[in-house]
């Protein structure tokens, strides 16, 4: 891999185990247009990388990943075109994790949520420190759930706990999640780093080519669900980014404020 092609991304070895660590920090790792284009790659570039059989996926900081980054959603409400080559990386990311020969463990350090959510929850393992949180609030910022969570969500926790999360956008616990099934595992925050080093070493030394198309049969089904669901949850999402209440959410988390919704498409009509 081309380490010094990423701006936004950190990566270490250790050993035949490769970590990518998002990496903005001061902004909770949310994810703005550089870095969405680099997640739209790099997955692609670690299942053709020889010298790792595992990936871990982190975030540096506090977080795991906030989501979306503010200001990018307010560029996209200005040039909504630029929509067009965000739901393209946004169906990439997703596809390039499930066709990963590579398993890909997430260590959710911190808060995953948004499109965090959605990363983290279409890796194959999924790790969380019990201080972390876990949710997928597009609706709070009038936005649809358009990046992965009407796939992924309903496989996981059925589809009425699903919807419920969707719809309200609620956080949940880590120790919840690994609960209800969303995530693997839910650790002591001091253990995190161990209990996912242990698990990845054991794969490693496992049966490498049965663990991966193992991992490549279970996820048929998903990739088959992600090419019915992901055009249309996208378009829906790029109809409410030129709604009137994705800009008073934006408007609102600016200023610090409760948004005001109105139900209302662009330039107010209902």
């Amino acid at each position: 891999m081309q380490f010094a092609d990423y701006k936004n991304l950190l990566f270490e070895r250790r050993g035949r185990v490769l970590e990518i660590t998002m990496n903005r920090p001061e902004k909770l790792n949310a994810v703005d247009e550089a870095m969405h284009a680099e997640l739209a790659r790099v997955f692609v570039d670690a299942s053709n990388d020889p010298d790792c059989d595992i990936v871990v996926l982190t975030g540096s900081g506090r977080a795991f990943s906030a989501g979306g980054d503010i200001n990018w959603m307010q560029k996209m409400i200005d040039q909504p075109a630029s929509f067009e080559k965000t739901a393209r990386e946004g169906k990439q990311i997703v596809y390039s994790l499930l066709d990963c020969e590579k398993p890909v463990i997430a260590k959710l350090n911190g808060h995953a949520t948004g499109l965090g959510a959605t990363i983290a929850l279409f890796c194959d393992v999924i790790f969380a420190a019990e201080t972390a949180k876990i949710g997928d609030p597009h609706v709070s910022v009038g936005f649809v759930a358009g990046d992965g969570g009407a796939v992924i969500w309903p496989q996981l926790i059925g589809y009425a706990r699903a919807k419920e999360y969707l719809m309200t956008g609620d956080l949940l616990t880590a120790t919840e999640a690994a609960r209800i099934g969303l995530i693997n595992h839910a650790v002591p925050v001091a253990e995190l780093d161990a209990c996912v080093n242990q698990f990845a070493d054991r794969l490693a030394a496992g049966a490498t080519k049965a663990i991966r198309w193992s991992k490549m049969s279970a996820n048929i089904g998903l990739k088959q669900l992600a090419h019915s669901i992901l055009d249309a949850s996208l378009a829906y999402e790029a109809m409410s980014n030129v709604s009137s209440d994705h800009q008073e959410a934006v408007n609102a988390f600016r200023e610090k404020r409760p948004p005001v919704f109105t139900g209302r498409g662009a330039g107010g009509r209902v």
